[in-house]
């Protein structure tokens, strides 16, 4: 997988698009400075306006985005008070992700990638008159440019804005659509103003997961006893919106009169199982909105079913793919996975593998998009790039483009690697692994400093389960921390460095890694939890 061979450009159905391949940038160099505010005096990619009649359908983006990806937990981050909400770099950064750069673009398009879809939260980064900050919205479009310089499909969306959380202020239901549907139309008139002459190769997504206010997953009302007024509610409200936004995006004219929109279900759920008769309402009461421009909208959903069993994932799969096609496809618009992975915790790499390779071939056989959630490429893997899962991208490419394809996919053993990590916090964290393993399959996380810290400013900590912990406080370079099954359980959600002394406090970490019980052991990427910073320097190795 990390042959170094030319990928060929992926084929882009676009009847109006210019035969010029774009350059790739030269790399940025190590001493780049960071730019504290993107840049805002270029000019967008723009098109002139076209024909309706010229732009691809839903059909033929669908068919030619081939495989995707999420940039998560980036412009979608949120939940870290007030005081900071036009600090762009702040908030990209917040969730431990590296700043976005081109050439994080142009790995993923070298490997095979068409698409990514890039979620965004806005609420927090608009003022008192709900219009968003210039520097926040300047930064989307200067990643939404990365990825379409790149030769790729883009979407962007209103994410972490609906869920779960008791701050969020899309909530499926019509009593709240009626009070927050000038501040979304509202939004959403910014944001097609802000891309009105970019190309059809970026899509706009309505919402993402939008939940009822029980906060309800799976169908409307599943959170409390089943209520079928109360469900049939949020189902209106959720057709509302979707109606709202493709109006006003078509109001705003230029290109948007004729760019291919995308709207999900409530919660972007798939109707997967059988365990309620209510599972597949979300799929049977979601409408296709009305729009002046004929097969020109996309449904979306979320699929994440469990694969410790892979007889019944293929079953899950199976029937979640047929319900799709019958319940919403035949509505008349294609069907993206928007996002997709799985939720076992602790996946056999085999079964992760073959599931990906299934998932994405059945959905090729149905003619539905698939964007995979994150963990291709996350953290610091980002600032160099490389990737920090590079056999999952191997089996979705291979799936895509069939088992002969060879991807072009970089590493971290391509480079050596240190972190230098600049503690501001008393208890500052920087975590050494942010991923939920199990520990019957590791037994002991490893740790070499540059030098050996001061005594007592450094410990291990690892969480355990029902919120307990361990510590291994240490004053060498190196340092061996085997886990305590007693105190942690049989998992553990995270491994951080922290800082225990008071003020400021520098380290460098040269490698850290999660040993497996045979003895073989898994590289680490360091990367910023909280009260600290951390800083990536590599060369080629």
């Amino acid at each position: 997988m990390n042959v170094r061979l030319s990928v060929t450009c992926l084929l882009m159905l676009c009847a109006f698009s210019s035969a010029c391949q774009p350059v790739k940038p030269e790399p940025i160099p190590d001493d780049d400075p960071v730019v504290e505010n993107p840049v805002e005096d270029e000019d967008p990619p723009v098109e002139p306006p076209v024909d309706v009649t010229d732009w691809e359908t839903a059909s033929d983006a669908v068919a030619a985005m081939g495989v995707g990806w999420n940039l998560g937990n980036t412009l979608d981050a949120w939940d870290a008070g007030k005081g900071r909400e036009d600090d762009w770099l702040f908030w990209e950064t917040y969730w431990g992700q590296a700043r976005t750069t081109p050439e994080l673009m142009w790995m993923m398009k070298e490997a095979g990638f068409g698409a990514i879809r890039i979620p965004v939260t806005w609420g927090i980064h608009m003022n008192a008159d709900n219009k968003v900050y210039d520097s926040w919205m300047n930064r989307v479009r200067e990643i939404v440019d990365y990825v379409l310089e790149a030769g790729m499909y883009c979407i962007i969306n209103i994410h972490h804005d609906t869920g779960a959380d008791d701050d969020v202020w899309l909530l499926a239901g019509m009593k709240e659509y009626e009070q927050v549907r000038e501040k979304y139309a509202g939004l959403w008139r910014q944001i097609a103003e802000e891309f009105k002459d970019y190309g059809p190769k970026l899509l706009f997504e309505s919402y993402n997961e939008m939940l009822d206010s029980r906060h309800s997953w799976c169908f409307a009302s599943f959170n409390g006893g089943y209520d079928a007024a109360f469900a049939a509610d949020a189902y209106k409200a959720i057709n509302s919106y979707a109606q709202t936004f493709v109006d006003v995006v078509r109001e705003t004219g230029g290109n948007n009169a004729a760019r291919n929109l995308i709207v999900n279900t409530y919660g972007a759920c798939c109707g997967s199982g059988t365990w309620n008769p209510h599972l597949k309402d979300p799929l049977k009461e979601m409408a296709l909105p009305e729009d002046i421009c004929e097969n020109h909208l996309i449904f979306e959903v979320h699929s994440y079913p469990n694969i410790d069993n892979m007889d019944n994932m293929r079953k899950e799969v199976d029937d979640m793919f047929h319900n799709l096609n019958t319940l919403l496809a035949s509505k008349g618009a294609p069907v993206i996975l928007g996002e997709w992975g799985t939720s076992s915790e602790h996946p056999d790499r085999s079964n992760l593998s073959e599931f990906q390779t299934y998932f994405v071939r059945r959905a090729m056989e149905y003619g539905m998009g698939t964007f995979y959630w994150m963990g291709l490429s996350d953290g610091t893997s980002r600032s160099l790039p490389v990737f920090s899962d590079p056999e999952s991208a191997e089996a979705i490419l291979k799936a895509y483009y069939g088992d002969s394809y060879e991807p072009v996919l970089p590493v971290i053993d391509d480079y050596e690697c240190t972190y230098s990590v600049n503690y501001t916090s008393q208890w500052g964290e920087a975590n050494l692994c942010s991923q939920t393993i199990s520990l019957d399959e590791y037994t002991a996380v490893s740790l070499v400093l540059e030098d050996d810290p001061d005594q007592g400013m450094l410990a291990v900590k690892i969480y355990g389960e029902d919120g307990s912990e361990q510590y291994a406080h240490f004053n060498s370079a190196e340092v061996t921390v085997t886990f305590n099954r007693s105190v942690l359980g049989s998992t553990s959600s995270r491994i951080t460095l922290q800082f225990m002394g008071n003020g400021t406090y520098v380290t460098c970490i040269r490698k850290a890694c999660l040993i497996r019980k045979d003895g073989s052991s898994v590289v680490l990427t360091p990367s910023r939890f909280w009260g600290c910073d951390v800083a990536l320097n590599a060369v080629p190795s």
